[in-house]
């Protein structure tokens, strides 16, 4: 939802608000995340990448609690519910709404399948948690696309990866281990805790001209960074892991709060 309430303030400041296709980016956006994190659970299973050994939280098929065919069957009705909400898009969008929530649905699968263990996930989570919902659900509100809010995609990608690195930090042995090549198993580990840092940082100085507010960020942001290199290893990074989904969170609802009021 982060993605889309930035996308949405950006439009209330420039007096523009409609609320159906802002309904069904939310819907879609929604669903979108339930479908990706459901063909994860599924595929890492199928590929025994979920094992004993596993430092995430646990994971429902790996677990025993629901068969692979019961999954299989989510992820299709899951993703038949997401194309049913987006197909109205076309009616504001035109026909190219297709064609993005076709690019949504693959990248959905494509992540886990062969862009996550090629160390391209990063630049996935930029674009579809980043430039494509923002700037979609924006000119679906406004019929064009902004520079300034080209910038805020950009941001709102950079932040949301703060999670995946350190996810992929948490994970790097075991990656290792699976054959699968992450950021911190090409760049190092203390490379990466300079990543997270400078991904946070980038991403609050490239919204600065359109609003301050994120900059109340920059020390939740700080301190869990502190926390993610002195842990450095193990199941205790999940609670890092925990706060910078809770700093995605805060940082677009401080835009959306510096942009509609005008701070």
């Amino acid at each position: 939802m982060a993605p889309v309430c930035v996308a949405l303030s950006a439009a209330w400041a420039d007096g523009i608000f409609v609320w159906q296709p802002a309904l069904l980016c939310a819907l879609f956006a929604l669903l979108m995340q339930i479908d990706a994190n459901l063909a994860n659970d599924y595929i890492d299973f199928r590929n025994g990448t979920d094992g004993e050994e596993r430092l995430g939280p646990e994971r429902a098929c790996a677990s025993g609690w629901i068969t692979p065919r019961a999954m299989r069957r989510g992820i299709v009705i899951v993703t038949l519910l997401s194309c049913l909400v987006g197909l109205p898009l076309i009616y504001w969008g035109g026909w190219s709404m297709v064609i993005v929530g076709a690019v949504c649905v693959a990248g959905c699968f494509l992540y886990t399948t062969t862009f996550s263990r090629i160390a391209l996930g990063d630049v996935l989570v930029v674009l579809f948690f980043g430039i494509v919902p923002i700037c979609i659900t924006y000119y679906l509100q406004t019929a064009t696309i902004t520079t300034s809010v080209l910038l805020a995609s950009i941001a709102m990608g950079l932040v949301t990866d703060t999670l995946l690195i350190v996810n992929n930090y948490r994970d790097r042995d075991t990656d290792l281990r699976a054959g699968k090549r992450t950021l911190p198993n090409i760049i190092g580990a203390k490379a990466t805790e300079w990543f997270y840092l400078i991904w946070g940082i980038v991403g609050v100085a490239l919204v600065a001209s359109q609003t301050l507010a994120p900059l109340l960020f920059l020390p939740v942001h700080l301190i869990n960074w502190r926390r993610m290199y002195r842990i450095h290893e193990g199941r205790d990074l999940n609670i890092s892991l925990a706060k910078a989904a809770q700093g995605i969170l805060l940082f677009a609802l401080l835009y959306a709060t510096g942009m509609i009021s005008h701070i």
